[in-house]
C-alpha cells in the first residue's frame, strides 16, 4: 500500500486529503518508507529529517481534523534542489567546501511551497554549483537515472527529476540557468518547465533574484506541473523582474484542445548540435499524436541561431560563474570540486567587455524568434542531442576533446530560451531501445505559459506515459 501512495500524483494526493481518505501522516509514513528503500540506489535526495517530516505532517493532519482552509498542496509532498535556500539547512551547492553553508532564510518558491500546504520532505543533489548538465559532486556523489542505473540522470536539476522519476514525492522545485530543469526531465522521462521570466520569482538564493536562472516545476504529469505554478506564480517585492499573475488558474487552463495548432518541428533549431538519430526518431514518432488532435506540424528552422553558443558562453554562463570567483580559493581546490568548474570560473579572468558586447549582439539574432513565431503557435525539437550517457562521461562521446564551452552546451537545445526568455518545457517522448527516456521540447511565445502546457497536456492525453514506472 505504501508504494501506492507514494506514486500517486499530486492532484490525487490533495484530493484525498482534501476528501479525508488519506492524511498527510498517512502520506509522509509511506513516501519515507520509499525514500528508505529507493534512494540509497539512486541517491537523488541528500538531505532529509525523518522526524521532522513526521512532525510537520502531524500539524498537517491536525489542521485537516481541525476543520482549517487547506491550502492546494495540503499534505503533498515536495523536494527543493541543493542550490536554492530552506532556512536553517545547508545550502552546499554539492561542494565540500559550503558543506556547512547554512540559510537564513527561505526563497520565496520555499515560502510560497509551504504557505499552500505542502510538505517538505528534503534537497536533492545537484551538481557542483550546478554548472553543467550532469549530477554528481564531490560531497554527495553521483545521481543515478531510475531508468538506467549507472547512467546521468542530466542535471543540474539531476537529483529533482530523478526523485521524481522514482517515485519519491510528486513534486520537485528545479532551477534553470541553460536547460537545467529540462535537461534532467528529458533524460529522466518526467515533465519539466522553464516559465516565462517574471512568472516566478527568481530567488534561488534567498535575497538575490536572477535574470537567466529560473525556478521550474519538475513532475510526472502536466497536471502536477500547472498545480505546482498555480502556487508558485505571481509577484513578489523580492524578484522586481516579477509581473502580476497572468492566469488566473494554470491548472484550469489545461482543458480544452489544440485543433488548428500550427506547430514547427526542428531537428537541432539551427544551433548545428549532433543528435543522435534514435533520439531525434523518438521525437519524430510523437508528432502524430499532435496531428491527431488537429495540429498541423510542418518542418522549420529559426535563422541566425548558428552561433548562439558564444553568446550565451560569453554573455550569460562565463559571467554568471565569475560572480563566484571570489567565494573560494578555487586554484586551490582541485580534488574536492570538478576541474571543469575550477575552468570555467578562470575563464572569467580573461573574458573581456568586448567579448561580453559581442556576445550581446550575436545574441540579437535569436530575436528573429519573434517574426518566425509569426506563423506558428509552439516550436517543438528534441530537448538534448542524447538520451543518458554513463557515469563518468562528461559529455557525449562525440564531444570527447572539444573545448570546454562545447562539451557544455554543445548537446543542448534549451539554452536559447534562457536568452530569449520565453517558456519552454520537456515533456517525455518515448524511450530508447536499451530503455533510456527521450524528452520533446516544446517552446512558446513570452507569457503563453498556460498555452504551452496545455500543449503538453493534449501530448500526454494523446500518448500517456505517466502510468510507467522504472524497475527499482
Amino acid at each position: 500500500m505504501s508504494d501506492e501512495i507514494a506514486w500517486l500524483s499530486a492532484t490525487e494526493l490533495a484530493a484525498q486529503v482534501r476528501s479525508g481518505e488519506l492524511s498527510p501522516t498517512e502520506i509522509a509514513t509511506a513516501v519515507l518508507d520509499r525514500v528508505d528503500r529507493v534512494n540509497p540506489a539512486v541517491n537523488a535526495v541528500v538531505h532529509i529529517d525523518h522526524d521532522q517530516v513526521l512532525r510537520d505532517a502531524a500539524e498537517l493532519t491536525a489542521a485537516v481534523a481541525h476543520g482549517a482552509e487547506l491550502g492546494p498542496l495540503h499534505g503533498v509532498p515536495y523536494t527543493i534542489k541543493d542550490l536554492t535556500d530552506v532556512a536553517g539547512l545547508p545550502t552546499t551547492f554539492g561542494m565540500i567546501p559550503l558543506k556547512d553553508n547554512i540559510a537564513a532564510a527561505d526563497a520565496v518558491i520555499v515560502r510560497r511551497l509551504r504557505a499552500a500546504g505542502g510538505l517538505f520532505l528534503g534537497k536533492t543533489n545537484t551538481p557542483e554549483s550546478g554548472y553543467y548538465g550532469g549530477t554528481d559532486n564531490h560531497l554527495f556523489g553521483p545521481t543515478h537515472n531510475p531508468w538506467k542505473p549507472g547512467h546521468s540522470p542530466g542535471g543540474s536539476s539531476g537529483g529533482a527529476a530523478a526523485a521524481v522519476a522514482a517515485g519519491l514525492g510528486p513534486l520537485a522545485e528545479g532551477s534553470d540557468g541553460g536547460g537545467s530543469v529540462r535537461i534532467p526531465a528529458a533524460l529522466c522521462g518526467v515533465v519539466g518547465l522553464k516559465p516565462t521570466t517574471g512568472i516566478v520569482p527568481q530567488t534561488i538564493l534567498a535575497g538575490r533574484y536572477y535574470t537567466w536562472a529560473y525556478h521550474g516545476p519538475i513532475t510526472r504529469t502536466v497536471a502536477d506541473n500547472a498545480l505546482m505554478l498555480d502556487v508558485v506564480a505571481g509577484p513578489d517585492h523580492a524578484d522586481p523582474l516579477t509581473v502580476p499573475r497572468v492566469q488566473d488558474s494554470y491548472l484550469a487552463a489545461l482543458d480544452g484542445d489544440v485543433r488548428g495548432l500550427r506547430v514547427a518541428f526542428s531537428a537541432d533549431l539551427g544551433l548545428g548540435v549532433h543528435v543522435d538519430p534514435e533520439v531525434l526518431a523518438v521525437c519524430r514518432a510523437a508528432l502524430p499524436a499532435l496531428e491527431g488532435l488537429g495540429a498541423t506540424v510542418v518542418d522549420a528552422t529559426p535563422t541566425g541561431w548558428e552561433h548562439a553558443a558564444e553568446a550565451m558562453w560569453n554573455g550569460i554562463w562565463v559571467p554568471g560563474f565569475a560572480s563566484e570567483h571570489d567565494l573560494l580559493d578555487w586554484a586551490a581546490l582541485h580534488g574536492q570540486v570538478d576541474d571543469q568548474l575550477i575552468e570555467l570560473i578562470a575563464a572569467g579572468e580573461s573574458l573581456t567587455g568586448v567579448d561580453v558586447g559581442r556576445a550581446d549582439a550575436i545574441a540579437a539574432h535569436l530575436d528573429s524568434w519573434t517574426t518566425f513565431m509569426d506563423d506558428f503557435d509552439v516550436l517543438v525539437s528534441p530537448t538534448v542531442g542524447c538520451a543518458a550517457t554513463p557515469h563518468g562521461r562528461f559529455a557525449p562521446e562525440h564531444l570527447d576533446g572539444a573545448p570546454l564551452r562545447d562539451q557544455l552546451l554543445g548537446w543542448l537545445m534549451t539554452y536559447p530560451y534562457n536568452m530569449l526568455n520565453n517558456p519552454a518545457v520537456s515533456v517525455p517522448a518515448g524511450f530508447t531501445a536499451d530503455g533510456r527516456p527521450v524528452g520533446l521540447q516544446i517552446a512558446a511565445r513570452h507569457h503563453h505559459d498556460a498555452f504551452l502546457l496545455r500543449v503538453a497536456a493534449n501530448i500526454e492525453r494523446a500518448r500517456p506515459w505517466a502510468d510507467r514506472r522504472p524497475a527499482l
